[in-house]
């Protein structure tokens, strides 16, 4: 078994909650990182010998970003959509279905081709875990073969045949939930870890309460675990619904009452409220309060939803800018919430940090300091650490 040493670590943002601020922060660091996992971390002058040396000349060093958050399978373009949002068309949720009608006559090499490109513009920006959704699919067969392709780049795979009703069933949408909670989901289950679905009572084309915890409960008893997207465009069932039924995560949560809140804070070991200020960006919504939620006890998540309607950006630097800049959260908070809080919003505590035995996800930032993400807003600072072939 090979080792690699990495030196020259100015600051070394560990988010272990090991100071006051949680970014447990080392000055003039080392990792040793074997078989892929962290086995040394700490002052340079102290660190081990290693059969690998990677020299980051100075600069910052974090877990690598966790994108809790994104539809990648899909093709098509939306941005006629994009430029009438910023004219004033308000976001209903309709066009989803142009991405539909693209996605289902791609061929399965364009839809690898078209996702394994956006997973490398991520990682080329720091991101080293990317959840994918389905659902520009919407039959069985298409959800099923989105589901196979996101399976190729990713562990978290999420089922998302309820993201809305497609236009043949616009006069039937029992005959769709059956389909959802039936054939469809038999052929989605074995590439899911989880599930999801749209549930905002302000969009014809997404799912009602009733509807959506329907699509829920089927989906846990084919044994995947809850996501949901709620609260987007108005205040709804979304994340009462959510703490109700234990689902890892709450996305969006745009528009949040008090009991919305209090909610939140009293399922905060259970479920994270995920936070997308892209989507707020691209069509022109309020931002969530986030510093408020954490006041509150919430646990928050940061993530991109990268998709070709309402955030067509890959960039989760870009995104932690948002956070500190639109949302109240200070430099250090908005990286806790792209790391560790998403990485708890997928259960997962072997990324999204760095202590001995993670997983060695190494993002490294061309600045001496984590501050710099949201200082120097839409320049490319962070990129995913390479290691030498035998360590990766």
């Amino acid at each position: 078994m090979s080792s690699t040493v990495v030196t020259g670590i100015a600051e070394l943002i560990t988010c272990d909650g090991s100071t006051p601020d949680g970014l447990g922060i080392v000055a003039d660091a080392a990792v040793v990182i074997e078989d892929g996992h962290v086995a040394w971390l700490g002052p340079a002058s102290d660190a081990p010998m290693a059969d690998h040396q990677v020299d980051v000349g100075g600069r910052a060093v974090l877990p690598g970003f966790v994108d809790s958050h994104s539809h990648l399978v899909f093709a098509g373009d939306r941005g006629d959509e994009f430029a009438a949002r910023m004219a004033g068309t308000p976001y209903d949720g309709g066009g989803i279905g142009v991405s539909v009608d693209a996605t289902r006559t791609a061929t399965d090499d364009e839809l690898r081709s078209l996702v394994a490109a956006r997973v490398a513009e991520m990682r080329a920006q720091g991101t080293t875990t990317v959840e994918i959704k389905s659902g520009y699919g919407l039959t069985v067969e298409d959800e099923a073969r989105a589901l196979v392709i996101a399976g190729e780049f990713t562990s978290e795979t999420t089922f998302l045949g309820a993201h809305v009703v497609p236009r043949e069933y616009a006069g039937d949408r029992a005959a769709y939930l059956e389909l959802v909670t039936g054939p469809m989901l038999a052929a989605a289950a074995p590439h899911s870890r989880w599930i999801d679905v749209f549930c905002e009572p302000y969009s014809t084309h997404a799912f009602t309460e009733h509807e959506a915890r329907t699509v829920l409960l089927a989906g846990r008893e084919a044994g995947l675990e809850l996501r949901v997207h709620g609260n987007q465009l108005g205040h709804g069932p979304g994340v009462q619904l959510a703490v109700e039924l234990e689902a890892a995560s709450v996305d969006h949560c745009t528009y949040l009452s008090d009991a919305d809140v209090d909610a939140l804070a009293g399922a905060a070991d259970t479920t994270v409220a995920t936070l997308l200020p892209g989507v707020e960006f691209s069509t022109r919504s309020p931002y969530p309060d986030a510093a408020a939620l954490l006041r509150a006890g919430v646990s928050i998540a940061l993530a991109t939803d990268c998709n070709p309607g309402t955030c067509y950006s890959s960039s989760m630097p870009f995104v932690i800018a948002l956070a500190v800049r639109e949302m109240g959260l200070t430099p250090a908070e908005a990286v806790l919430a792209a790391t560790v809080g998403s990485a708890k919003s997928l259960r997962r505590s072997d990324i999204g940090r760095l202590v001995l035995g993670a997983r060695a996800d190494l993002t490294v930032l061309d600045a001496p300091s984590h501050v710099h993400l949201s200082y120097r807003a839409g320049v490319p600072i962070a990129r995913a650490l390479d290691l030498p072939v035998d360590e990766v």
